[in-house]
């Protein structure tokens, strides 16, 4: 387990009190968090935010619970491939975007943690992921080509993340597009105009829903408060 990223979790982890519960989102950050999570014996419930997840959960012996049963979300915890000094983000290099993003907008309170390598000026240079419905997903890029062509990224790539045999599918059964757009002049504006695209599920664009960012270094971790 990276120093950084357990500081980062180390960090989070000190929010969490028994009786809670917990959005536990995904990535490698987010695995530390829930080893320390299981190593502290909080008496917490969670709402896991990929298949993948829950199964780490209930292995380290975290209880569980569905969304649709979970009356509240006391605190979600959860990385992130970049932020910005806004606290805007972009997520879901691990392929679980949609998910996290639905449970980070419900909880009361939403952690980021992060090693100090993910801290950025300006988002932009980690590829931004969408998830796109699998039908007509061509016509999808298509037009998802035409709005950024309108918003200033005629550059920009586009590319159906690959997997083993295919395609990457999300939980949800759906694939997902990487853009790669350089910087993002306007993150908001962008990402309202990419999830009007029928088609489009969500993006990795994460735009005022952190609470607070911990940033792992090596002395411990760097606290940045959002709202």
């Amino acid at each position: 387990m990276s120093t950084l990223k357990e500081n980062a979790a180390r960090a989070a982890l000190a929010e969490v009190e028994d009786g809670m519960t917990l959005g536990l989102g995904s990535g490698s950050t987010s695995e530390a968090f829930l080893r320390l999570l299981a190593a502290s014996g909080r008496d917490v419930q969670g709402v896991p935010t990929s298949d993948e997840v829950s199964g780490l959960a209930t292995e380290l012996g975290i209880p569980l619970t569905v969304p649709d049963e979970a009356t509240v979300i006391d605190l979600a915890v959860d990385g992130a491939d970049e932020a910005d000094p806004r606290g805007d983000l972009i997520k879901g290099g691990g392929a679980a975007l949609l998910r996290e993003k639905i449970v980070a907008s419900a909880a009361r309170r939403f952690v980021v943690i992060a090693d100090a390598s993910k801290r950025v000026g300006q988002l932009g240079a980690f590829p931004l992921p969408v998830e796109v419905e699998r039908f007509a997903w061509g016509l999808t890029v298509r037009r998802m080509r035409e709005v950024l062509a309108e918003h200033g990224y005629a550059e920009a790539e586009l590319t159906l993340r690959p997997a083993q045999g295919g395609f990457r599918l999300t939980d949800g059964g759906n694939y997902i597009v990487d853009l790669r757009l350089g910087r993002i002049t306007d993150a908001a504006a962008l990402d309202r105009a990419l999830t009007m695209i029928p088609g489009v599920v969500g993006t990795g664009l994460f735009i005022g829903v952190a609470d607070t960012i911990y940033f792992g270094t090596e002395a411990g971790a760097e606290r940045q408060d959002v709202r």
